[in-house]
């Protein structure tokens, strides 16, 4: 098995270190970059001897040219899939068409696309979310999907006891997704994801 992957974080990066912590996967990740100079991403990555790479966003009205500057990052670092692991900017449809691009999401795909997955699936009361990883495209939230996951809403969750429930299948659910595209078991049919032997 051997694909290039470059992560995309913002935050804390803890479903990079579900990558990291994977040993087929680790030697695979050439770059990380973030939109963000204190993302803990960062920090995780050098602390495992991977290449870094920070693009702070500059506003929505400068959003193409900090695209540019992002894509030479990671062009630079020739990947053969880009991971978005808690990236939180929208890309803009040039970027997203440049390489295979996978986004990992704490709902149940198609339901509560956006920042607020978590808090929205709470306010709707349902009693099932979950994680998806699915093919970034040109609309938010919306490519298709490769894994899901459910996770049972409790009477008593709050945002952040839920969201750390499906952070732990995200953390199980990256790695395996990003491993089935290193090893070219994965055939999309328009938005249908099938897994090959």
């Amino acid at each position: 098995m051997s694909s290039r992957l470059v992560v995309l974080a913002s935050g804390s990066g803890s479903n990079l270190q579900a990558l990291l912590d994977a040993p087929d996967l680790a030697p695979e990740i050439a770059l990380v970059a973030s939109d963000r100079a204190g993302a803990t991403a960062l920090e995780r990555a050098a602390r495992a001897g991977i290449a870094t790479s920070c693009v702070p966003f500059r506003g929505s009205e400068d959003r193409d040219a900090w695209a540019e500057e992002l894509g030479e990052a990671v062009a630079a670092a020739a990947p053969d899939l880009v991971v978005l692991a808690g990236f939180m900017r929208v890309l803009p449809p040039p970027f997203v068409r440049r390489w295979p691009m996978f986004n990992v999401h704490p709902s149940l795909l198609p339901a509560f696309p956006g920042a607020r997955a978590v808090e929205a699936a709470l306010e709707w009361g349902v009693k099932v979310s979950g994680a998806t990883v699915h093919f970034v495209d040109e609309e938010v939230d919306h490519g298709p999907i490769v894994a899901q996951e459910a996770v049972p809403v409790t009477p008593d969750d709050d945002a952040a006891s839920l969201h750390a429930r499906i952070q732990t299948v995200e953390h199980r659910l990256l790695p395996a997704a990003v491993r089935l595209h290193a090893e070219g078991r994965l055939r999309s049919e328009g938005r249908r994801v099938h897994v090959v032997d």
